[in-house]
């Protein structure tokens, strides 16, 4: 029997919790959001968003913990600090702007002021708001997925600088 490794397992819980996080943001995206931009009663719109909202806000916020802290382990462990220095891990800048971006979203702007800026945007306009709102997520999914590919890539050797 192998001994526990804990870079193996800090490898997976990292995927796991990208998986997690990144496959509800598609799903936010790509389904939630249309879907609710085709509700034309704004109460009803707004009601429903804030229901499955709430609902994956813990999902988030935890699956985005569990990838931050994962990743700073085996960055830790390799003592790999260096590739941030070195162009062709740029996968490597991008998944920890990505990280950060929903991090101070989930964390520090959401609670401070997006949250009301949001419903008061909505009350007045609310197409122009959910619109808003899928470009913003639309920006979001897709430079995680460039990140995904470029550390799926990446991590197996293959460099595109």
């Amino acid at each position: 029997m192998q001994s526990f490794d804990h870079f193996v397992f800090a490898r997976v819980f990292h995927i796991i919790g990208i998986v997690l996080w990144i496959g509800g943001v598609a799903f936010v995206t790509l389904v939630l959001i249309p879907s609710l931009k085709n509700i034309n009663e704004k109460s009803k719109r707004m009601d429903l968003f804030e229901s499955l909202e709430g609902a994956f806000s813990f999902q988030a916020k935890f699956t985005t913990l569990l990838t931050g802290l994962s990743g700073f382990y085996m960055i830790e462990y390799m003592d790999a600090w260096n590739r941030y220095l070195q162009i062709q891990f740029w996968w490597i800048h991008l998944m920890t702007l990505v990280w950060l971006l929903f991090t101070l979203v989930l964390f520090v702007f959401e609670p401070l002021f997006l949250h009301k800026w949001f419903h008061q945007h909505a009350k007045l306009n609310s197409g122009k708001t959910f619109k808003y709102l899928h470009l913003m997520h639309i920006f979001l999914l897709s430079i995680s997925l460039i990140a995904i590919f470029g550390a799926a890539a990446g991590s197996h050797g293959l460099y595109f600088m």
